[in-house]
């Protein structure tokens, strides 16, 4: 098949999102398909042999006055839809995903003339540019990764002020995806637990959409030997965001005794964040590392991994859960809230890692204690936790399910076609 492959941002340093449409679109062109990647700065690295295809933007989102402006390009901000941009970003509105879509459609006529897709996969933009694209003919299918309602009510539950919730109301595109979402051709998603959420937001049955679990790269992603282990405990993800659960556990941290450490990576850590108004406030500082590179490569992330003897996932809600399968795939046990997807990662058997009860820092504690209380214990789990991403989480087998949804959603288009 030839493969449209959509990401609004496509770096992998931006997140899940970006790892996704890397890996997905190596797998494809492995197995024999042509795949196409139309992103939105910042740019992914893609493997030889994969068409990038960039929709630009200005980059307005978050730029205070004067940054916007760029001094090399200074009417670049005349444009329509940057001016747009621009006007709705001060209200704090994320515009990218809109704005994506449509600078996408004013262009697919030229682009559908010239390769003549037979799918288009989008990365969870959900623009209303979608809705036009389809109109074309070709099927347009969508991955939700997890429904943005749940990061709104994670910040909702921090600060319910009617300050904070008319921010991020604003913030959060969802209306536009509440009704772009039921009029594509197929949603899929990456966890039994974000098909659940996605028939509560969406309306979409859930036997309507597939679950196609993410993979993680074990031959990336490895134990690193000779590292020294800076750490009993590894964080790895954003502190800011409130449904990654940095609060429950630097307040687990301060229930266990002094010895026991905590690495936090995060590279956009500020003396007013989250995390470190919270690390003063239960007078931690002496016991936490702080990895603060503002983007790790690859390798140096997975030498991070190896720096500790386990990873705490305390995610209130996560829809697959990278840190998680990560850290598996380096060796570590995880400790993970029971919540989401992570079960699904995980697992239940206590093999690989233990489950706890969300925003229970008591229960971290307890989980902390028991993994490192056995001398060989947390290197057992971390042995079971590799072996499980090795058998269950693989980016062939993700490429290969969805290769199968697009050929039937396709088929299905046809035979609609025909019918009308």
């Amino acid at each position: 098949m030839r493969i449209a492959l959509l990401t609004y941002r496509g770096n992998m340093y931006c997140g899940g999102q970006g790892v996704y449409a890397s890996y997905l679109a190596r797998e494809w062109r492995d197995q024999g398909h042509e795949v196409h990647v139309f992103a939105g700065p910042p740019l992914p690295e893609l493997e030889p042999g994969i068409p990038l295809h960039e929709i630009p933007n200005d980059n307005v989102f978050g730029q205070k006055h004067p940054d916007f402006f760029d001094r090399e390009r200074p009417f670049s901000l005349l444009k329509p839809l940057s001016l747009w941009e621009l006007g709705v970003s001060r209200l704090g509105v994320f515009p990218e995903m809109q704005t994506f879509g449509i600078r996408l459609l004013r262009r697919w006529k030229q682009y559908q003339q010239r390769y003549r897709f037979d799918v288009v996969f989008d990365n969870q933009s959900l623009s209303w540019g979608l809705l036009g694209i389809r109109a074309t003919g070709v099927p347009v299918i969508s991955v939700i990764h997890h429904p943005l309602h749940i990061d709104r009510e994670a910040d909702f539950a921090i600060d319910p002020t009617f300050r904070m919730r008319l921010k991020r109301t604003l913030y959060f595109p969802l209306f536009m995806q509440q009704r772009v979402a039921p009029r594509l051709d197929r949603i899929v998603t990456v966890s039994e637990a974000s098909r659940h959420e996605i028939e509560r937001y969406f309306g979409i049955p859930e036997k309507n959409v597939p679950v196609v679990y993410n993979g993680t790269d074990a031959d990336l992603f490895r134990p690193v030997a000779g590292v020294r282990k800076d750490a009993d405990l590894l964080f790895v993800g954003r502190t800011d965001d409130r449904k990654k659960g940095i609060g429950t556990l630097l307040e687990a941290l301060a229930l266990l005794p002094k010895h026991i450490t905590l690495k936090i990576v995060d590279g956009r850590i500020t003396p007013s964040g989250l995390a470190a108004r919270q690390i003063r406030r239960l007078g931690l500082a002496d016991r936490i590392l702080i990895e603060n590179r503002r983007m790790l490569t690859v390798p140096e992330l997975v030498e991070q991994y190896s720096t500790a003897r386990v990873a705490i996932v305390p995610s209130f809600f996560e829809g697959f859960g990278f840190p998680a399968s990560e850290a598996m795939a380096c060796g570590l046990p995880v400790i993970a809230n029971a919540a989401g997807a992570l079960s699904e990662v995980v697992g239940t058997d206590g093999e690989a890692g233990y489950l706890v009860p969300p925003r229970d820092p008591s229960a971290v504690a307890d989980a902390v204690r028991a993994v490192l209380a056995e001398p060989g214990r947390a290197e057992r789990m971390g042995r079971a936790a590799r072996a499980r991403i090795q058998k269950s989480f693989r980016w062939s087998d993700a490429a290969a399910q969805l290769a199968e949804i697009f050929e039937e959603t396709r088929r299905a288009a046809h035979r609609r076609s025909r019918a009308a």
